[in-house]
């Protein structure tokens, strides 16, 4: 009996350890991160956002809160897809829904602006302003938008 226990002890904790392992190297990043991790994203960013007028500066640098980003797939091209808010506290009213290309030559996004101090009963979906970035085609704004639904706060 010790021995079954030690051996279903040692397996879990293999199995814990190699599973935190490829969590720790699954190649997921954080729209936050894209712009100092790679020189290419910040190429291709800065070449998107460079056409377009009065963007916030945390915007402009995709700097803030950003929840780890999906690869998804568009019309048979692959989407590095997440969210970057402004800060943590103002995510439901300023928040950006970016999608890099995984060769790095697209950038597009979202930006939705919802007006503070909403009411809790009134729906952020009917009151919001969106904002897309980079000419995103038909297909495209539909991914941007069906990211932004998988938040359970937006209803």
């Amino acid at each position: 009996m010790t021995t079954l226990s030690f051996k279903a002890i040692t397996a879990a904790l293999l199995l814990g350890g190699s599973g935190l392992a490829m969590a720790a190297n699954d190649g997921q990043s954080r729209a936050n991160e894209l712009l100092s991790a790679d020189p290419q994203y910040r190429e291709t960013w800065q070449g998107v956002v460079k056409k377009e007028e009065r963007l916030p500066e945390w915007v402009l640098n995709l700097s803030g809160t950003a929840e780890q980003m999906n690869a998804v797939e568009e019309d048979g091209d692959k989407y590095l897809v997440g969210p970057l808010c402004e800060t943590a506290d103002t995510c439901l009213n300023k928040r950006l829904i970016v999608a890099f290309s995984l060769d790095k030559e697209d950038a597009y996004a979202m930006l939705v602006e919802v007006p503070a101090g909403l009411p809790a009963d009134k729906s952020p979906t009917r009151h919001a302003d969106y904002r897309f970035i980079g000419k995103p085609d038909e297909g495209m704004q539909k991914l941007l938008m069906e990211q932004l639904k998988k938040d359970p706060n937006w209803y």
